[in-house]
């Protein structure tokens, strides 16, 4: 069943277009991999998605009895935020701020759910330390934790392996594929086409051209071939 549904979307700031003609759904339990070049629109349109930026034109609908409120969100860190001086429990409580509406605190239900969350990600224990002192790997889990209490259904993550180092990169990577086998939809941006290949079912490839399909038949497509280096293209 379709969780998202995009249909002739057009994308951009200021009524001035990004990306145009895009259509594209994604069913419950996908792993979809948006990959595409530099500046092709790919973190607009997780914006667009979220409702933090307006479509130019175009349909975006939620099913599935998915609500914006409920999509758990996982945008590139800026130096800022990798400095939040919070404590980690502070920080994955956040993930339920939408959800909590005008409650002054947080309930016990919540506050379980963060630990269970971060045991998830392999952080138990880790309640009380400072957020601004966890490496950076670290720092990612506990934001995967936070989104993870803002959803059971869908989860988008622009770039979460930024800045890691390759084994760091590889366990987080697999610890987003686990969540995926256990019935998370995952919408990920990624400028590392090795993984999306690896981990995703689906590609929406943006850009100059457009894709969506398997994972399979882009590394057949002609851009697939042309963007991640596999094969031959075939000029026909």
């Amino acid at each position: 069943m379709a969780q998202l549904t995009c249909r002739d979307l057009c994308i951009g700031y200021e009524n001035t277009p990004v990306v145009t003609g895009l259509t594209f759904d994604v069913e419950a339990g996908d792993y979809l991999a948006i990959v595409g070049e530099n500046g092709a629109g790919k973190t607009t349109l997780m914006k667009t998605i979220l409702g933090l930026v307006r479509p130019v034109s175009g349909e975006i609908r939620f099913s599935d009895g998915l609500k914006k409120t409920e999509i758990g969100y996982l945008p590139q860190q800026t130096m800022v935020q990798k400095d939040f001086p919070a404590s980690v429990l502070e920080v994955v409580l956040s993930g339920f701020l939408a959800s909590k509406g005008a409650r002054p605190f947080y309930n016990r239900a919540e506050r379980e759910l963060a630990r269970v969350n971060l045991e998830r990600m392999g952080l138990d224990g880790f309640e009380k330390k400072s957020y601004r002192d966890l490496s950076g790997g670290q720092q990612q889990r506990v934001l995967l934790a936070r989104a993870l209490c803002a959803t059971r259904k869908l989860i988008l993550l622009d770039e979460p392996a930024s800045g890691l180092d390759p084994k760091v990169t590889v366990e987080l990577y697999e610890l987003i594929r686990d969540l995926n086998r256990d019935g998370i939809t995952v919408l990920m941006i990624s400028h590392d086409i090795e993984a999306a290949l690896t981990y995703a079912n689906k590609i929406l490839h943006i850009g100059r051209e457009i894709f969506f399909g398997t994972t399979q038949d882009y590394r057949k497509s002609d851009t697939g071939k042309r963007f991640a280096g596999i094969g031959e293209v075939d000029h026909g």
